[in-house]
């Protein structure tokens, strides 16, 4: 698993590669976390899963840690890019009613400005 962390647009832009599973959580929280408090002006993050192909459970709890987080700021996060694995993972669990999902990061930045 690999993230890179950006800003477009005054929003902030986190591209997840790989699997984002138990193996890989705790360094994508660690990962996340100094990224977010080196940009304390950016209130709205997009997660493009678009390059992770499995998501277990734990990649869906930080997921929600991090959306807390992302809340506690006032902010807001949508998820795009979801492959069909890992939408299948967001349905049976029902994080849908959880998270605002789009198709493309593109679509996710749009509607957060």
């Amino acid at each position: 698993m690999a993230a890179t962390f950006q800003v477009r647009d005054g929003v902030g832009v986190v591209a997840v590669n790989g699997a984002l599973t138990s193996v890989g959580v705790d360094a994508f929280r660690e990962q996340f976390v100094a990224w977010w408090q080196s940009v304390p002006d950016i209130r709205n993050v997009v997660i493009d899963l678009s390059g992770v192909d499995f998501l277990d459970s734990a990649g869906l709890g930080v997921l929600v840690a991090l959306l807390k987080r992302v809340l506690e700021r006032g902010g807001d996060m949508k998820i795009a890019g979801l492959q069909k694995r890992v939408r299948m993972v967001f349905e049976i669990t029902r994080a849908f009613k959880v998270f605002d999902i789009f198709d493309t990061a593109a679509e996710a930045c749009h509607a957060c400005a």
